[in-house]
């Protein structure tokens, strides 16, 4: 029960993480440079599973299954907060190839007609961690346009959470997330 409270009470402080342009939960500043863009072309891709592996085979044929949208808007992913170092590049890696796949062009600067801030936290209980991600999509004056959330939970509950969490775990949430701005930006609504 003490857990669940503790949920609900992150998923209700997520807006208040928003308000909080550009530090992390801890107050710090998140490192420059670390948005998805750049985790990504700091080679950050080796973290992704071999296609020649289990995971990877059924990534490669989710793959084929992804129809793409048809959208003028050009995002931008902030730098990620509360995610572990070790968790962004299969995130990163994987945003970007599912933006890809389903026809969402990801820019860095200027020309972005969407701005994506991420949180995120893993919270052991008993035997499984489960992670929580919040997503803002926002348009390049700030404004809340569209949330994206969820959990992921994963066998295993070490230490703080996170190192229960798998590349594969992120490489989920990451599906997920472009599917539902994929879904979203069809209605027209971005």
């Amino acid at each position: 029960m003490r857990r669940f409270a503790t949920i609900i009470g992150l998923m209700l402080l997520a807006p208040l993480f928003s308000a909080c342009a550009g530090t992390d939960i801890n107050g710090l500043n998140p490192q420059p440079g670390r948005g998805i863009a750049a985790v990504e072309a700091q080679g950050g891709g080796a973290g992704v599973a071999n296609p020649a592996s289990e995971a990877g085979a059924q990534t490669a044929q989710e793959d084929q299954a992804v129809a793409a949208v048809n959208t003028d808007a050009r995002v931008q992913f902030a730098p990620v907060i509360g995610a572990t170092e070790e968790a962004l590049p299969p995130l990163s890696s994987r945003l970007s190839a599912r933006a890809r796949q389903r026809g969402i062009p990801i820019v860095q600067g200027a020309g972005a007609t969407h701005v994506v801030k991420g949180y995120f936290s893993a919270i052991a209980d008993g035997n499984e961690t489960t992670v929580i991600y919040v997503w803002d999509v926002l348009d390049p004056s700030g404004n809340r346009l569209h949330r994206i959330q969820g959990q992921q939970k994963v066998p295993g509950a070490q230490g703080d959470g996170w190192s229960s969490v798998t590349g594969q775990t992120m490489e989920t949430i990451a599906d997920r997330t472009i599917d539902d701005l994929a879904a979203w930006l069809a209605r027209g609504t971005g």
